[in-house]
C-alpha cells in the first residue's frame, strides 16, 4: 500500500457549493482536483438567473464565505450580479481558474471498483479517487405543461434562462408563478409595462423587509480597514441566523410572532379587503420558503396591474384563456415556475457499487446520510445533498462544514489508511427516521404544498440547528461507514 498517495478529486459544480469545497480542499492541501460546470461561467444559480429584479433574501454581510469576507456590498441584500461578481472573484482570488472547467457537463460517472471514471459532454474522460456532487438543487428549471404554450405568437421566458435583449418596456405581460422569484420579477417589470397579470396558484405569505436598502460606502471602507471586526460582525450574524432555524424547526413564540408580522405586512399594505382575500394563503407563514419583499404589495396594487387567480385553461396565439371565462391579451408570458428541486446530480448517468444507479437508489426519494453520503456509492459525497438546510441555516457555511468533513476521508486516503469508503445502509436508514421524526414540529409540515416536498411527500429539508449540524459533521464515525483497505469489493 502506497503511502502518501494524492487523492484524484473531481467536483461537479461552480455554485457556492462547489466553490466552498474547492476552496476548502486547496486550504486542507489536496491540489488535484477538476471542477466541472455545465455553464460557460461560474455561480451556478446566480450565474443561470439574469432576470429583472434579481435580489438574494439573506442579508449581503451573511450571504459570504468565511474564507473571502466582502464588506463593501452595494446594498444589505444584494443583486444576483453582484453575488455572482463575488463568486467569480472568489475563483480568481483562489486560483481556481486552472482547475475549472466550464461547458463541460458531467453525462456519467461510473464506480469501476477502486476509482470513478466520468465522462463529459465536451468528449473528455477523467479518472477520480474520489467524486464530489456539488449541484445544489435550484439549476433545474421546471416548465409546467400548459395547453397550448407552443402556440403563443409572443415571447415566452423562464425566469431562470432570461433572455438579456428581451424587450419588457410597453408590453402586456403575464407572470405565471409564484414566491420569490413571481415576486421580484412582477416588482420589477411593473413600473415599465403597459398591463401586467400576475397568474397565481397559490398566494404566498409576504414579509416586508427593506430589499433596496443600499450601504453606504463608507460602511465598506470601515470595515475593510478594520478585517477583525467585520468578521465578528460575520459571525454575530451567523449566531443570528439561528434564531430561523429555531423558528422554522420548532413551535415557540418567535415562531408565531414573525406570523403575526407577515399577516400586519399583508394587512398594512392591502387596504382593498377584496385583493386582501385573495392574496390571504390557506396555510402558515414560513411553511414554504418565505418570501420577502418591499416592493410588491404596492406593485400589485397599481393600476396597470392585476392578481390573477384563476387557473388557466389554455395558452391561445395572443394571450391566456382562463377557466373561469376571462381572457387576457398578452405579448409576454414568463415562466416564474422554479426549479425539479429534487433531481439534485440527475440526470447524469451515475452508477455506484455493482452497477447501482442513482435512479434506482432514489426510486422512492431523494435519501442520504448526513447531507453527504449514499449507500451503494463508494467515494462518493454529495454537498448540499438531501436535507439540506435550504430553508433555515447559511449554506455557504453548509457548504464549508461539509467539505471539511469530507477532507477527513481524503486525508486518510492520502496516508494509505482506507481505499474506499461507503455509507451503511444501516446509518443511513437510522438517519433518516431520525430526520423525519424531527420534521414532525417543524412550520413546513404543517400542511401546505411546497419545492420543499418531495414527489414521495417528504420534506427534504434539515430539522436541526447549526450546533446539531456542526456536530454531526465534525468528523466521521467509522460505525456508520464500510471502509475497505487492500483490496477490491
Amino acid at each position: 500500500m502506497p503511502m502518501n498517495r494524492e487523492p484524484r478529486v473531481v467536483i461537479i459544480g461552480a455554485g457556492v457549493a462547489g466553490i466552498a469545497t474547492a476552496v476548502t480542499l486547496q486550504h486542507a492541501g489536496f491540489n488535484d482536483f477538476t471542477i466541472l460546470e455545465k455553464g460557460s461561467d461560474v455561480g451556478g444559480v446566480w450565474h443561470w438567473n439574469r432576470y429583472p429584479g434579481l435580489t438574494c433574501d439573506v442579508p449581503s454581510q451573511l450571504y459570504q464565505f468565511s474564507f473571502a469576507p466582502k464588506p463593501d456590498w452595494s446594498g444589505l441584500f444584494a443583486p444576483g450580479a453582484e453575488i455572482q461578481r463575488y463568486l467569480h472573484d472568489v475563483v480568481d482570488r483562489e486560483g481556481l481558474a486552472g482547475r475549472l472547467r466550464l461547458n463541460a457537463e458531467v453525462q456519467s460517472a461510473v464506480f469501476t471498483g477502486s476509482s470513478w471514471c466520468i465522462t463529459t459532454s465536451d468528449g473528455h474522460e477523467l479518472k477520480a479517487d474520489f467524486l464530489i456532487s456539488a449541484t445544489g438543487v435550484l439549476h433545474h428549471p421546471f416548465t409546467p405543461d400548459i395547453r397550448g404554450l407552443d402556440s403563443f405568437a409572443g415571447d415566452v421566458v423562464h425566469t431562470a434562462r432570461w433572455d438579456d435583449d428581451l424587450v419588457t418596456e410597453g408590453r402586456r405581460i403575464a407572470v405565471i408563478g409564484t414566491g420569490s422569484t413571481g415576486v421580484q420579477v412582477v416588482s420589477a417589470l411593473q413600473p415599465g409595462a403597459a398591463y401586467i397579470s400576475h397568474l397565481v396558484r397559490s398566494p404566498q405569505w409576504i414579509i416586508w423587509a427593506p430589499m433596496d436598502l443600499g450601504q453606504a460606502a463608507a460602511i465598506g471602507r470601515f470595515l475593510q480597514q478594520r478585517p477583525r471586526l467585520h468578521r465578528k460582525l460575520y459571525d454575530v450574524l451567523l449566531w443570528g441566523s439561528g434564531i430561523l432555524a429555531d423558528i422554522t424547526t420548532r413551535p415557540s413564540w418567535r415562531r408565531r410572532l414573525v406570523q403575526a408580522y407577515a399577516r400586519w405586512s399583508l394587512r398594512t399594505q392591502i387596504r382593498s379587503p377584496e385583493l386582501r382575500d385573495r392574496l390571504t394563503p390557506d396555510y402558515q407563514p414560513l411553511c414554504k420558503r418565505q418570501v420577502i419583499s418591499s416592493s410588491y404589495y404596492r406593485a400589485i396594487r397599481a393600476k396597470n396591474a392585476e392578481l390573477v387567480t384563476a387557473a388557466i385553461q389554455r395558452v391561445t396565439p395572443d394571450g391566456i384563456q382562463l377557466t373561469d371565462g376571462r381572457s387576457i391579451d398578452v405579448d409576454l408570458v414568463v415562466l416564474a415556475t422554479g426549479f425539479r428541486t429534487h433531481n439534485y446530480m440527475r440526470p447524469m448517468r451515475l452508477r455506484g457499487r455493482d452497477g447501482l444507479s442513482i435512479d434506482d437508489a432514489w426510486a422512492k426519494g431523494p435519501r442520504g446520510y448526513r447531507m453527504t453520503a449514499i449507500p451503494g456509492f463508494p467515494n462518493f459525497f454529495t454537498v448540499l445533498g438531501p436535507n439540506s438546510p435550504t430553508g433555515s441555516i447559511s449554506l455557504h457555511y453548509s457548504s464549508e462544514l461539509t467539505a471539511r468533513y469530507i477532507t477527513h476521508w481524503l486525508r486518510r486516503f492520502r496516508n494509505g489508511e482506507v481505499d474506499t469508503v461507503e455509507v451503511t445502509e444501516e446509518a443511513t436508514a437510522r438517519f433518516n427516521d431520525d430526520v423525519a421524526a424531527a420534521l414532525g414540529p417543524t412550520v413546513w409540515n404543517t400542511g401546505c404544498n411546497s419545492w420543499y416536498l418531495t414527489d414521495e411527500g417528504n420534506v427534504d429539508l434539515w430539522p436541526y440547528d447549526r450546533k446539531t449540524m456542526t456536530a454531526m459533521l465534525s468528523r466521521p464515525d467509522d460505525r456508520d461507514y464500510h471502509i475497505q483497505k487492500g483490496g477490491g469489493w
